[in-house]
Parts: structure tokens; sequence; C-alpha cells
């Protein structure tokens, strides 16, 4: 959210409006210094890494938004989310990588900021490095675990980002199952949802609404920023001074960052990222070698696997893409989503109408868009006109039928057992075009990284 959030600054610095807006911006930020005495680091590689955490601080959090949100209970002063995000050095590419907060982690030699006791390297989960040390323990710990030198600090909590999330006027998220968890109070059912502060909050929160707990929930986490960046690059903030300034003001207001990034910085950065987009996005979680590794005296923990891992981050050091190439883009509009992939879905297409040759046509445009289609189209409706396209499935190919549907809007389902794994479409008079689809899943590579309009609504 704070990068999403300097992006809006440094984008709108970029268009001309910016130096007086972020000079006073830029004083509202509490400064701090998490690289204080710190020795032996990592060696810079190229572009700048930015150490992203979100802490569970609820201190401004009204009673009534505590019953709403399910906000009750002590804040354990510890990070709630880690990222690390990674600026390339031509500014066109953010790289976001999630760490779990679970992360079975070696914690270097300190001081405990609360108690001055002197402790010994041991092991914890990740988020107690900013219980025990606060963010010079957490980026410590951080750097010795990824080899990758930390540039900037920034950190947030509950109240700047309900509060942030509330001026842009909410995100868009679309999911594609109904999501409910008890504990955080989010209910969402299938489809695009207009998210305020709160609701977003619940969103990135919540660990129970599938199997995948923490693992889940940084993927949420991925798309919810994503869905940010996409509101603030598209939704007039940059362009509106007064909408902007109310933006920033609100997510500044409580954000803790290092000294070293400023004014003149955010100026710099400014000039090389006018246009970002979610495009521009990348994000990916941390390859996970084993998901419950059990520590004496800490309980269950999330260890890495080590060699993935550590291809991951010698890519952050050289500056390379995480996600894999992008193919050429399609010409017309962007592909619908589908949960089935069309390569998959065998189709035999009849037709229905007297038009001479209109079942080659949408043979031929099926298979265009990926389907299976057997390339020998028939005819259909016994030498009748048929006024509406129908497409026959046998019930347990119900999902493949939906991806078919979407592609011929408008078309009736009609379930038909024992047709077995072919799917027929008999095309009617109501023919207006097949609608390019694609799978839902995308090309992820060896990291499974996502760029960020993979993810947004469409």
């Amino acid at each position: 959210m704070r990068m999403a959030t300097t992006l809006s600054v440094v984008v709108l610095a970029a268009g001309g409006i910016g130096h007086a807006v972020v000079t006073s911006l830029d004083t509202g930020i509490t400064r701090i210094d998490p690289f204080k005495d710190m020795k032996n680091r990592p060696q810079a590689g190229h572009g700048m890494n930015v150490l992203l955490v979100g802490t569970d601080g609820r201190d401004r959090i009204t009673e009534e938004e505590r019953r709403k949100y399910r906000l009750g209970g002590a804040p354990c002063h510890c990070t709630d989310t880690i990222m690390l995000v990674h600026i390339s050095e031509d500014r066109e590419r953010a790289s976001v990588v999630s760490l779990p907060r679970d992360t079975y982690a070696e914690m270097p030699e300190h001081v405990d900021l609360n108690s001055g006791e002197h402790h010994r390297a041991h092991p914890v989960k990740l988020n107690a490095a900013y219980a025990e040390g606060g963010p010079g323990l957490t980026v410590r710990t951080v750097e010795s675990m990824t080899g990758v030198k930390i540039d900037h600090y920034l950190e947030v909590d509950f109240t700047s980002f309900m509060r942030t999330v509330d001026a842009v006027g909410g995100v868009q998220i679309c999911t594609t199952k109904p999501l409910k968890d008890s504990y955080t109070g989010l209910d969402l059912p299938a489809g695009p949802h207009e998210l305020d502060g709160g609701q977003a909050l619940q969103y990135v929160r919540s660990r129970h609404v599938d199997g995948a707990a923490d693992i889940g929930r940084m993927q949420r986490q991925q798309k919810f920023l994503a869905a940010l960046i996409d509101r603030v690059t598209s939704g007039g903030v940059l362009l509106n001074p007064v909408r902007f300034r109310e933006v920033a003001t609100s997510m500044l207001s409580s954000v803790r960052a290092d000294q070293g990034f400023g004014t003149e910085q955010m100026l710099a950065l400014a000039k090389a990222m006018h246009g970002f987009s979610p495009a521009s996005s990348e994000f990916v979680s941390v390859p996970i070698g084993e998901m419950s590794f059990p520590v004496k005296g800490i309980g269950s923990t999330v260890k890495w696997d080590a060699a993935k891992a550590q291809r991951l981050f010698q890519s952050l050091r050289d500056d390379r893409p995480l996600s894999p190439a992008r193919p050429a883009a399609p010409k017309g509009p962007r592909p619908a989503d589908v949960d089935v992939a069309p390569k998959t879905v065998r189709v035999q297409v009849y037709n229905g109408t007297r038009t001479d040759g209109l079942g080659g046509r949408v043979d031929t445009a099926l298979r265009g868009t990926g389907f299976d289609t057997t390339r020998a189209p028939r005819t259909g409706a016994g030498g009748r006109e048929q006024a509406r396209t129908v497409i026959e499935y046998d019930p347990g190919w119900d999902r493949s039928a939906k991806s078919l549907a979407a592609a011929l809007p408008g078309a009736e389902l009609r379930p038909v057992r024992g047709q077995g794994g072919t799917l027929k479409v008999t095309v009617g008079a109501d023919y207006k075009g097949v609608t390019p689809v694609r799978a839902r899943e995308a090309e992820t590579g060896q990291f499974e990284a996502v760029r960020g309009d993979e993810v947004v609504c469409p």
C-alpha cells in the first residue's frame, strides 16, 4: 500500500504538479533509522529494494470499527504483513515478493528493545523480529535470509490502510467463489465487489476462507495491491490535486519510513516512472519447502525451499523479471477469463441456420480462441431455422460447458446425460460472433509470479 501511494506521489510529481505537494507531504511522515549501526550488509545489486511491512497497530481505530471489522484484542506489536518490493533500475517494473509471517528465521544476535536483554542468534518466526528488535532487527533478519540489500523501509498500520482505501473511493475485487471468514467477518459472494477501507482490511487479513491459510492470504494481499494500483493510476486520483492530497495525507499520516526516502528521492523516481500501471507490477510468494516445520519452543513454522528461494532472490539482485516474458498482445478486446482452459474442451459444431458456411466459420472462430474443435462442422436442426444457439453437454462436463458458453454469449446451456466429453454447439439465428476467452490460470514461470493486470478485475 505504501508503495502504491508513493507511486501516486511520484507520478503526480512527474506530471508537473508535484514539488510543493510532495514537500508538504514529506514533512508528515514519521522518520526512523532502521539501518543504524548495521554492518556486514549484502552487496548492493541493481534497482531499488524496499522492505514494506504492515503492523497490527490499531490505536486510533474507533470502537465501532473494532466491533464491525472484528479488530478486538490486544495488538501483538509484530509485523502482520512483510513484502520485499524491488523497483527495477529502468523504473519500468515493480516486483513484489511476499514473505510469510510464520517463516522459520534465524534471528541475528541483538539487544531486545523491550527488556534490554542481550540475545544470541536464535530461531524464531519472522514476524517476531519486529517485536524483539523493531524495524532495525526486521531489516537485518530479512537481509540475512535473502542476501538482498534493503535500500528503504516503509511501515503502515491498520488505520492508515482503511483511510487510504476510503480516500481513493474503494477498490474493486473479483472473486470466483464465495469468501467467508468468521474470524474477520469477511463475507463476499462470488463476483465483483467494491470494498471500502474496513472491508478491504477484512479481505487482506482473512486466513480461514480456504485451506491455503497464510499462503492464500498473501495471494489476496497481492491481488488487493494490484487493484489499488489500478484504482490510483486509472481513477483520476493523479490528475486531481485536491483528491490526490486527500489520499496521500490519509496514507502518510501514520506511515513510518527511513530518513533517506524524502522529497528529492520521490521526485527523482517520478521522472522515470510516469505511466506506471498494474501491468508494470508482478507478484510472487517466496517458494515454500515445508508448510508445517515444527520447531521446539516455537511451534509450527513455514520453511522456505532454499534452492528455489535463492534463485528468486538472485533474480532480484540481478534486476531480472520474475514473471515469464509476455507474448505480443493479441488484437481486439481482452479475452474473458474462464476456469477450464479452452484447449481441453472438445467441441462439435452444427449449423442450425440456412446460412451456408456458417458452421465452418464458427468452428474456425472457436478454434481461434483455443477450443479443440473437430474441424468438421455438420448440419443441424433438421433443415429448420433454429432461433437460438444451444450448447448440449454431459453434466459431468458442466465446467467445460461454462467456458464454451463464455465464448458464445446468450447461448442456451442444455444438459444431456450420457453425451460424453464432446460438447455440441448448434448455431442459431441469434449468433453474433465468438468472444475470445482464456484460462484463468496465467503463465507464471518458475517462480509462479503473476502480473498485476492478470489479477485485477477485467
